[in-house]
């Protein structure tokens, strides 16, 4: 395996992610590209080896750069919508509190802000699956913590920079968990591991914690459903 990492940005904007969203998809139609892994700003291309030459692999991106101002490129609508329900309350939602410190929101507000967000899967990395979600309201721009929390569960969502991370497994973060699903965006037994693609839609519906207890019991999809937009 080989690969390049194709970069539209040093930083973070919503027009890079949008150039490397694309483009990844475009390479992905590449012979011999086998997978594609777009991050905030950039997005790697991976290839056999085996089936084609590194310098026929850079030669195709190269043109595919230059085929168009990929930086230009407008939001296109979402094909794909995922239904999340998630749990608010007590130790699901345990930073909700000094999130709405940080945005100014009470505790209402900032529930349905999430709840009338309609966040876009802006990257996959840190761990095998797990999205990176965004844009947030401008009340959401606030740090992360400089001090790491001991340790997240499996489907915390959790907000800082006007993103949302939804987490795959138990990790320390400095990130700020306010609130919790079953859904799981690894599934290692599953025909398809990582479900989520760059691009996609989440919605979120709220749930008690009760309610999330026994989906997390439940496990494969645990209540997340894939709306396909034709």
């Amino acid at each position: 395996m080989d690969g390049f990492l194709v970069r539209f940005d040093s930083v973070f904007t919503e027009g890079a992610n949008r150039a490397a969203r694309a483009f990844g998809e475009e390479a992905r139609e590449t012979p011999g590209v086998t997978e594609i892994l777009p991050a905030l700003a950039s997005v790697q291309v991976r290839f056999d080896r085996e089936v084609c030459a590194r310098p026929d692999i850079a030669e195709v991106l190269e043109d595919l750069i230059a085929s168009r101002d990929w930086l230009a490129l407008p939001e296109e609508p979402a094909t794909r919508i995922w239904h999340v329900p998630v749990s608010f309350d007590g130790a699901d939602g345990v930073g909700l509190g000094r999130a709405c410190e940080q945005t100014g929101l009470s505790q209402e507000q900032a529930v349905q802000q999430i709840l009338d967000a309609r966040p876009r899967v802006i990257a996959i990395g840190f761990a095998p699956g797990q999205p990176y979600l965004g844009l947030l309201p401008m009340e959401w721009d606030f740090p992360r913590q400089t001090e790491l929390t001991k340790e997240v569960p499996p489907g915390a969502l959790t907000v800082a920079i006007r993103q949302l991370v939804l987490f795959a497994n138990p990790s320390p973060t400095g990130w700020l968990q306010i609130a919790r699903t079953a859904f799981r965006p690894f599934q290692p037994e599953a025909e398809d591991p990582m479900p989520l693609r760059a691009g996609d839609m989440f919605r979120f519906h709220r749930i008690s914690l009760s309610e999330r207890e026994a989906l997390t019991r439940e496990g494969g999809s645990a209540g997340g459903r894939l709306e396909v937009l034709s």
